[in-house]
């Protein structure tokens, strides 16, 4: 699941992804645009039967993403606004985030 939430100037978005327990056994880091793919800069905690984190972003973009689980694979959102190709001859989760 993905949530968007706006501060109240409309800023900054925070954006909580929420994936089941069940992802992953040991880790799930999310990866993409606003991190520059860096599979260990955004881990998602364990917590109430799910894996979760927020992040803040900044509104009027578009994220290309996905997340590394248990340092082995690749998988996209469910929930995501989109789909693209990526050079990998894959898709990557896209996230739009309005104004």
């Amino acid at each position: 699941m993905i949530s968007k939430n706006y501060t109240p100037k409309r800023t900054v978005c925070k954006v909580t992804f929420s994936l089941p327990e069940e992802w992953a056994n040991e880790k799930v880091a999310i990866a993409g645009d606003f991190n520059d793919w860096d599979t260990s800069a955004d881990e998602l905690e364990k917590k109430d039967g799910s894996w979760e984190t927020t992040l803040r972003l900044k509104p009027e973009n578009t994220y290309r993403f996905k997340y590394f689980v248990d340092g082995e694979r690749w998988e996209n959102d469910d929930d995501a606004d989109e789909y693209e190709a990526n050079e990998f001859g894959t898709e990557d989760s896209v996230l739009v985030i309005g104004e």
